[in-house]
């Protein structure tokens, strides 16, 4: 854990000292390297994490940062937000590579505390050191890899960035630093000042995460942490006008309370998850059953991507060896303190109760225990872990997250009946097939319904950039693109448009709408022309493939980009111009489109949309509002118009995501709307040694 650093120091402007690395050379964006995890085989690391775990038993560190971030007054939390709107406004004119420079050296201030944040997540959360670990690592790469991201911003083709003022950042208990370390940095990156709001069960983690930050240089009134009760100034902070962007990771619930508070809330959430792993005849039973552990009871299964359900498939429902092997391997698992370096398992954040408690002691019609989880101690933190079998397709245990250490087993007579009861969930998080059939593995990736997919391996624990993170359906809220990704600085962003200096050729789809444009002698037909260039470069360089930037020898980690179905609301006071701008964009991602307009359309345009198979509806604004509210969960995309007003004509249900920017030239900003961003990892190794028998499945 030990490094040396030479620098020199200069002045931030806020009062601030900042040490810059020399020699103060800019990363390009393909030389980002995810940082290690400490080698615990390693004689002198073994007697570190020991000395941390003896400090975690019974010391106070970040005791006294809570206190003095504590806010009790509605008074005080006015003056937190007044500060935060003054130092977001300077801090949002800077440039992204002027930003850069301070997140850069955030992550060298996190390395270098690392002790100190595993200390705390052991001591209030209960995280051992092997979870806790990785966490760190993972809050030193958002804040490299943001960085980065953060001077892109400055150079997006088509499109001005314009920083948003105030971003209020809501995480959660079971990932005390990264994930608040991933929201802020990403939102300070972006150019927004910060509230933080942790956690209560992880106040000293939030508190201590954000020391380090200030002590790297950010200044303290473009970031603040608070600690206020959860109802009246909970809700007060929530519902502020002045908040421009709300990030929130917790429960589908929690989405839809704040969106009650404030039905226009610039809400983006990463929400619930209820995963499965599939595993068929085809797998490596060895293998499978090391993941599966690994994937439910990791952190005591308390992670939003943990499996709790497996789907067998065929004879691996019957097969003595898989039982064998799972029970064994769930039997013989080390539950125990945080304190102590042999515990496997460790404590579960607070007494079990409600849905969790129940799970944990009674069973549904057709369960039984396999493995029965027992209470270890006295108030209801410590269980074993329990694993049922018998779910039945539909039943409370199929469909409910529960977020603790009970694995369900199902079965499934094949593969697409698996792939069935794995989408039936409301929830689109993660997923897991273990199989080594290569058409297996292709049928399950072009239908499985999940932002994060993995084949033979854990279906936690995804890497920044490597597997960027983020669900589909209600595992997500809001127009957020995935966490550790490529797009994530975008949704956090304001965008005006600016000349596009594209010199790609136009789709040959897309030139039948600018000859429409031209028939119809609509305006501003430069404006369309660079917009379609702009498109087809962003389409080629980005969206039209899978990529895989790590390019590990053992691993195949590829982020593509799914269509997904959109409806286009031209409002009254828009030109048809952007309106064929928007609907190109949507034509070239492949987007189930839905047209609806407050204007009338020229003949030329209206039958050239129509040829693309597009359904336009011409509607007063309180008819198509009146209609929304009958719609299932949408995406909508304004041209024209207030979001606002959207979301308070549908009360703010969460399943609604409006996309309201003002439309630009930008094919990197125009073309995120229509398209779902899927994370794919496999494992492209056997026992160490690589091979490429799943080369061809994407």
């Amino acid at each position: 854990p030990l490094f040396f650093v030479v620098g020199y120091v200069v002045s931030s402007g806020w009062d601030q000292t900042v040490v810059l690395i020399w020699p103060p050379e800019i990363p390009r964006l393909e030389d980002f390297h995810n940082i290690a995890d400490t080698d615990p085989a390693l004689p002198a690391n073994v007697t570190w994490g020991q000395a941390i775990l003896r400090r975690a038993a019974t010391g106070t560190l970040g005791v006294d940062l809570v206190e003095a971030a504590t806010v009790r007054t509605s008074e005080e939390l006015e003056t937190v937000l007044s500060t935060a709107v003054r130092g977001g406004t300077r801090w949002g004119a800077l440039s992204g590579r002027d930003r850069a420079t301070y997140l850069r050296q955030s992550a060298l201030v996190l390395e270098r505390q690392r002790a100190d944040l595993l200390e705390v997540m052991a001591a209030e959360t209960g995280k051992l050191l092997e979870q806790g670990d990785p966490e760190v690592s993972e809050a030193i790469d958002f804040a490299n890899y943001y960085a980065t991201m953060a001077e892109e911003l400055d150079v997006v083709d088509g499109a001005s960035h314009r920083a948003v003022t105030l971003t209020v950042v809501t995480p959660p208990w079971n990932f005390p630093i990264a994930i608040p370390a991933g929201s802020t940095l990403a939102a300070l990156a972006a150019g927004s000042a910060v509230v933080v709001k942790p956690a209560p069960q992880a106040r000293r983690c939030g508190s201590l995460l954000i020391d380090a930050l200030w002590q790297a240089g950010v200044p303290r009134d473009v970031l603040q942490v608070i600690h206020v009760e959860e109802s009246v100034l909970g809700r007060q902070l929530v519902s502020d006008p002045r908040v421009d962007r709300l990030i929130l990771t917790g429960g589908y619930e929690t989405a839809e309370l704040f969106r009650s508070f404030r039905h226009d809330l610039p809400l983006l959430a990463e929400t619930s998850g209820k995963n499965a792993i599939v595993v068929t005849p085809s797998a490596d039973i060895d293998l499978a059953v090391r993941h599966i552990v690994q994937s439910a009871f990791g952190h005591a299964g308390q992670k939003c991507s943990a499996a709790s359900l497996v789907i067998l498939v065929g004879s691996v429902g019957s097969s003595t060896r898989f039982r064998n092997q799972l029970l064994d391997a769930v039997s013989s698992l080390a539950v125990g303190s945080p304190m102590d370096a042999r515990s496997q398992m460790g404590p579960l954040i607070d007494p079990a109760a409600g849905k969790l408690l129940t799970v944990l002691t009674t069973l549904d019609p057709g369960e039984t225990w396999v493995i029965e989880p027992r209470q270890l101690d006295s108030d209801g933190r410590m269980w074993s872990p329990g694993v049922k079998e018998g779910v039945a397709a539909g039943s409370r245990f199929h469909l409910t997250e529960y977020f603790g250490p009970v694995l369900g087993l199902m079965t499934a007579a094949s593969l697409e009946q698996a792939i069935d009861l794995q989408n039936q969930v409301d929830y689109g998080l993660t997923a897991g097939l273990q199989s080594l059939d290569p058409e297996e593995v292709r049928q399950w990736l072009g239908r499985v319904e999940a932002g994060n997919l993995y084949v033979n391996r854990g279906t936690t624990g995804a890497i920044v950039r490597r597997q960027p993170f983020g669900g589909w359906k209600r595992s997500t809220v809001g127009t957020g693109a995935k966490a550790g990704g490529p797009n994530y600085l975008i949704g956090l962003s304001d965008w005006e448009t600016s000349p596009s200096r594209s010199t790609t050729e136009i789709s040959p789809a897309l030139q039948s709408l600018l000859a429409a444009a031209r028939d119809a002698e609509l305006p501003a037909l430069e404006f369309l022309e660079r917009s379609l260039r702009s498109d087809a470069a962003a389409w080629a360089e980005e969206f039209s493939v899978g990529r895989d930037v790590s390019d590990l020898a053992v691993e195949r980690n590829v982020l593509r980009y799914r269509p997904t179905p959109v409806m286009v609301r031209v409002s009254t006071g828009s030109t048809v111009t952007e309106l064929v701008r928007v609907v190109a964009a949507g034509v070239l991602a492949c987007s189930p489109l839905r047209v609806s307009c407050g204007v009338e359309l020229p003949p030329a345009i209206a039958a050239a949309v129509a040829r693309q198979g597009i359904m336009v509806v011409t509607e007063a604004e309180a008819t198509w509002l009146a209609r929304l509210q009958l719609l299932a969960d949408q995406r909508v995309r304004l041209v024209g118009g207030a979001g606002s007003d959207v979301l308070a004509a549908v009360d703010g249900r969460p399943g609604i995501a409006v996309f309201a920017n003002p439309v630009t030239e930008s094919g990197r900003v125009e073309l995120l709307p229509f398209l779902r961003e899927q994370a794919i990892s496999i494992t492209a190794h056997r026992f160490g040694n690589p091979e490429n028998r799943f080369d061809n499945v994407l």
